[in-house]
């Protein structure tokens, strides 16, 4: 479960990194989508009630932890 835990933290301060620009930030949240493990999908909901984004980044990390939700196993 723990195989990503360095690319989740940088995936994450990029995408929360006001400084890089909105598509660089909008590609870290949709590979945070990729990696589809549990901490990618904490990582996700964060950045989802993370107020300082847009509402667009806001609205793909939540399609992004959907994703992963409907992915896992039942």
């Amino acid at each position: 479960m723990n195989e990503h835990p360095e690319e989740l933290k940088k995936l994450s301060a990029i995408a929360t990194d006001l400084e890089f620009n909105t598509d660089l930030r909008t590609k870290a949240i949709e590979q945070l989508g990729n990696v589809s493990s549990h901490e990618s999908l904490l990582a996700l909901l964060d950045l989802a009630a993370n107020e300082k984004l847009t509402v667009k980044e806001r609205e793909i990390a939540i399609k992004q932890a959907l994703k992963i939700i409907k992915s896992s196993p039942q």
